[in-house]
């Protein structure tokens, strides 16, 4: 918005000679950063209001596992408030609102509706999960899983529509494979003059292959964060270090220069993605100031399911999307722990009427913990990892 209204007043700012004090709302970096910093300001300065509501409201979180030991391991987190995500949610929003040309910009409209639709959907689930007054009337845990994956796949598929309809160029729907060459090999000054053209063995997504692509990747990686949120700041600082790496990728993306010389999808339309990376990354780095051992807050579903969903929305507009298992490789892996935790128990109890588990617990860094190591241990291994992950999406892009 305040970009939008220097736009407008421009005439009058070079008139009375203020033209040259707001020209630097028009470079993307310094917007992206200021985003940043408004971001972690809104965050941390709201911070405390919001924990002190939650606390009023008794929204505290008490979770149950099967696991005894894991129990008495996670005690003391009993009643620590959370649906925290409305912190996050409300400060991605209010920073993209005031330093983003969203009026102008599909995507960035496409990134808010699926942020409010899943923060929605996370709202509704804390909510029926952890309040008060809703476990008094009921006894149901939170939403089906049915129930979500239906939401979740349904802001895909509207995600995904949007996206492809908003795309400007052919580069913006194309498959992006792993080392292989978007566009052929271009001098620079070449390409200044005369962009290249996609390379004739780059494939080229129909409206249906792209609308199921975005619904696959949004739809897991909403569930994929949400279930890496089970310990202090772990999934807070995960999604900041994939926040970071995003950044880089989208501001790879908008530049002809950089993604020419690259070859990777050159998406100019995605410009003001790196402003609401930035709020992500802003966000994240506000809400660990409360989250970090030992928690005052948590995101819930509430701030989970959005942020999983808006980085993998980020990544499909971008067409970096098979990124994803490097960028958000933790979320996976903590994903696929669960999945492959309960398709073997279910699998051995029906061959031989016992259930057998390959983890001692899942998500997977409740395994870590009952072998061992501490919490502060097992979060900051994953950080690594997932640093070390995030730097190996960007070698990646050389290897072509």
């Amino acid at each position: 918005m305040l970009f939008n209204l220097v736009d407008l007043c421009q005439n009058w700012l070079d008139e009375h000679g203020l033209s040259a004090v707001v020209q630097l709302m028009y470079q993307l970096e310094f917007r992206a950063l200021l985003a940043t910093a408004l971001s972690f300001a809104i965050t941390v300065f709201a911070g405390p209001t919001v924990i002190r509501i939650l606390h009023r409201k008794k929204v505290g979180d008490s979770p149950e596992f099967y696991n005894q030991t894991l129990n008495e391991l996670m005690k003391s987190k009993a009643n620590t408030p959370t649906m925290g995500g409305i912190l996050i949610v409300a400060a991605i929003f209010i920073s993209t609102f005031l330093l983003s040309d969203w009026i102008h910009s599909r995507y960035a409209q496409v990134c808010m509706i699926v942020l409010f639709w899943l923060a929605g959907l996370g709202f509704f689930d804390d909510r029926l999960k952890l309040t008060a007054r809703f476990r008094k009337l009921s006894t149901r845990e939170g939403l089906f899983m049915w129930e979500k994956l239906l939401f979740t796949l349904g802001i895909g598929i509207i995600a995904g529509y949007f996206l492809y309809t908003g795309a400007q160029h052919i580069d913006a729907t194309v498959l992006n494979l792993p080392f292989q060459r978007t566009y052929p090999p271009t001098p620079i000054a070449e390409v200044i003059v005369q962009p290249p053209n996609v390379a004739p063995n780059v494939i080229v997504l129909s409206f249906v292959w792209f609308v199921v692509c975005a619904t696959f990747w949004i739809g897991l990686m909403s569930n994929a964060v949400n279930l890496t949120d089970g310990m202090d700041g772990l999934a807070t600082g995960t999604v900041l270090i994939a926040s970071i790496v995003t950044a880089v990728l989208v501001a790879i993306a908008v530049s002809p220069r950089a993604s020419f010389f690259l070859m990777v999808p050159h998406v100019p339309e995605a410009k003001e993605l790196l402003v609401i990376v930035g709020t992500m990354a802003g966000a994240c780095i506000g809400f660990l100031w409360f989250n970090c051992q030992p928690a005052a807050v948590f995101m819930g579903d509430t701030g989970s399911l959005a942020l999983g969903g808006l980085l993998a929305t980020i990544l499909v507009a971008i067409r970096q999307e098979l990124l994803l298992p490097l960028v958000g490789g933790v979320f996976l892996m903590e994903a696929g722990s669960v999945v492959t935790q309960v398709g073997w128990f279910k699998i051995t109890n029906k061959l031989t009427g016992k259930g057998r588990r390959i983890f001692r617990c899942a998500p997977i860094h409740h395994h870590f913990q009952l072998q061992g190591w501490s919490e502060s241990q097992t979060v900051v291994r994953f950080w690594l990892i997932s640093l070390l992950l995030g730097i190996a999406a960007l070698v990646m892009l050389k290897l072509r």
